[in-house]
């Protein structure tokens, strides 16, 4: 290492999601690589993983959009000088934003501005100031072409794909669950023993599109399948209203006694290892996901719409679980191919979460070298 870098990474809250856990992926990263890690958020139920990580947090709404945006910038500001850090790294618009100002503000030299493009952001103005970093982090090819697409007078040349990864060790391919777990599982969940069990994990959001996993469970039996549904993470707090809309649409379909819609769990590994199915039906394109090449890394089949990083990974690694979106027909056909004669597993999944540490903390190094 040339020398101690501090890292300053900006982003809204530590809740939940992929932006989130980036995050306390790099600051481990960084921290193991005897480098100061700093996240400036307004904390959330993920913030003891940080610390756990070796992160230092400070306390700021930066993802706040009300008419103190401007404070907090100053606060931001204020903190960035104190912090002096070598990079400033915005994971979120909002956040970006701030940051972009607090360090026109700052005497030179100033800090190096990074952003990470998380996802397909709407086209605009607003959205624009991800393509704003001297260096762009973009985490699929989807998101470099959508971010070449909308804001044409980017420079290509500070684009930088570093897809997302996974850590192996914790989805180990042919891993089997204990017979506890299934004595458990087999407890909780009656209505998906015994059939072919198609698992769906996705947070409760139109956008995942668990209607279509339920029309496509009710096309399976009509053919004969005795599919069951596991829909995981779909049923949340505030979300109460959605989940009574995918209940009722099973009803109507005849599939409801064989459908399971389970709050998030923290034993995902174990979820892959029972179904014979995994599903991807997001309704839109998807900057990434992350589900398929865990769910691959386990070993179990994928069926997903051929659309956006989603549709990029099945590519390259698992091509026959990728559908026409819409299609209906194909996509139950899909599915009885590959419940009925899967075809072999990729035999590595080369987006590993060391991968994307490596890279991103090679971006860091390069940057402040120039």
């Amino acid at each position: 290492m040339a020398r101690r870098l501090t890292v300053v990474q900006l982003l809204p809250a530590l809740n939940s999601g992929g932006v989130e856990r980036s995050t306390i992926e790099i600051t481990a990263a960084l921290v193991a690589a005897g480098h100061r890690a700093v996240v400036i958020s307004e904390g959330g139920r993920l913030l003891p993983a940080l610390e756990a990580a070796g992160g230092e947090h400070i306390n700021l709404p930066v993802g706040r959009k009300s008419l103190a945006a401007f404070a907090t910038m100053r606060r931001l500001r204020a903190e960035l000088a104190r912090l002096k850090p070598d990079i400033v790294h915005a994971r979120s618009r909002l956040p970006a934003w701030l940051g972009w100002h607090a360090l026109r503000g700052l005497p030179a030299p100033r800090p190096c501005f990074v952003t990470t493009v998380h996802g397909l952001n709407s086209p605009g103005r607003y959205s624009g100031i991800m393509a704003r970093g001297e260096q762009v982090i973009c985490v699929s090819e989807t998101v470099r072409a959508h971010v070449l697409r909308h804001w044409p007078g980017t420079d290509p040349a500070r684009l930088q794909v570093i897809e997302r990864g996974i850590d192996p060790a914790r989805f180990p391919r042919g891993h089997q669950p204990t017979a506890g777990w299934r004595a458990r599982f087999a407890e909780e969940f009656p209505e998906l023993q015994d059939g072919r069990l198609l698992l769906l994990p996705a947070r409760g959001t139109r956008l995942k599109g668990h209607a279509d996993a339920i029309r496509l469970l009710a096309d399976l039996r009509n053919a004969g399948e005795d599919a069951r549904l596991w829909l995981l993470g779909a049923r949340e707090a505030g979300r109460e209203a959605y989940v009574a809309e995918l209940e009722a649409l099973a009803t109507e379909l005849g599939v409801r006694s064989v459908l399971a819609i389970s709050p998030p769990r923290s034993d995902i590994v174990d979820a892959y290892a029972v179904a014979d199915l995994v599903l991807q039906l997001s309704n839109k394109p998807e900057a990434f996901g992350r589900t398929v090449i865990e769910a691959l890394s386990v070993g179990r089949p994928v069926l997903a719409w051929d659309r956006g990083g989603v549709g990029e990974l099945l590519a390259g690694l698992y091509p026959l679980g990728a559908v026409r979106p819409g299609d209906r027909t194909v996509l139950a056909g899909t599915a009885r191919a590959l419940l009925s004669a899967p075809p072999p597993m990729p035999v590595t999944i080369p987006h590993t979460l060391a991968a994307m540490q490596s890279a991103t903390l090679e971006l860091y190094e390069r940057l402040v070298q120039t």
